[in-house]
């Protein structure tokens, strides 16, 4: 079932939504050679504290994994899609990407955001794959209006990225957010036509999220059971935003 939120839901998730920001805009700002991505762990921790919420992630379990994840940010460098741990022993370095993904719980509404960061000098294939996996989240983002489908947002993505020689992961999806970090419906970054293809009403917010390989589409996850990786080993882009559909149009709960 599709949650609707009414207007004092929604100004509840732009709270959480603007606390996101700030911490992604905190952390994007940090990046650096030689920067480590618990670093980068640490400073989210305080930050999401210090503002009275709780981390989205901490703790959230799934069947596949069987454990719980132990950190407030998903830290995902170059060939990690998603779900990439922090570690004191990942160095970032010149030319490496991290893709930064984060979630809070404020006042009983989660928000949800990713930004992926280039690190020092990236080279110029990669500057495009960061460029169009956040082209198409834009475009995608503009498509969340009433009347339009579900499909319109995922089609977007899809054709966007696909026109520029980049690829889609099609085994992580976006997805429905609210008063749980994970509702209907699942939004994938393609057509799935086997899936439902909802009508977007007002009231509706989406957590939309491209997640781009350089090279072919095939991910496999790690012996932690939570790292994504690309199967070729190309690296991976990822941006997400949490996004109301309202009557005057789209409204990114997680940007100011």
């Amino acid at each position: 079932m599709i949650v609707r939120k009414n207007m004092a839901e929604l100004e509840k998730m732009r709270s959480a939504g603007l606390l996101v920001w700030k911490v992604l805009d905190t952390l994007r700002k940090m990046v650096a050679e030689g920067v480590t991505t618990y670093e980068l762990e640490v400073a989210a921790d305080k930050m999401i504290a210090d503002a009275g919420a709780r981390p989205a992630f901490k703790g959230y379990s799934t069947p596949s994994a069987g454990t719980k994840f132990p950190f407030v940010l998903c830290t995902s460098v170059n060939d990690e899609i998603v779900h990439g741990m922090p570690s004191q022993n990942r160095v970032l370095k010149s030319g490496d990407i991290v893709s930064i993904d984060t979630g809070v719980q404020l006042n009983g509404y989660y928000g949800d955001s990713a930004v992926t960061v280039g690190v020092g000098e990236i080279s110029e294939e990669t500057r495009r794959l960061l460029e169009v996996t956040r082209e198409s989240l834009e475009l995608a983002i503009e498509k969340a209006r009433p009347g339009n489908r579900l499909f319109d947002i995922c089609g977007t993505v899809e054709r966007h990225v696909t026109a520029n020689g980049f690829s889609i992961v099609r085994e992580f999806v976006g997805h429905g957010i609210g008063t749980q970090m994970h509702e209907e419906p699942q939004v994938p970054n393609y057509v799935d036509r086997k899936s439902e293809n909802p009508r977007l009403k007002e009231g509706m917010v989406l957590a939309i999220e491209p997640m781009v390989n350089a090279g072919s589409p095939g991910s496999r996850v790690r012996p932690d059971r939570w790292t994504a990786v690309t199967e070729d080993g190309k690296y991976s882009a990822h941006f997400e935003h949490t996004v109301a559909v309202t009557a005057n149009g789209p409204w990114v709960l997680t940007r100011p």
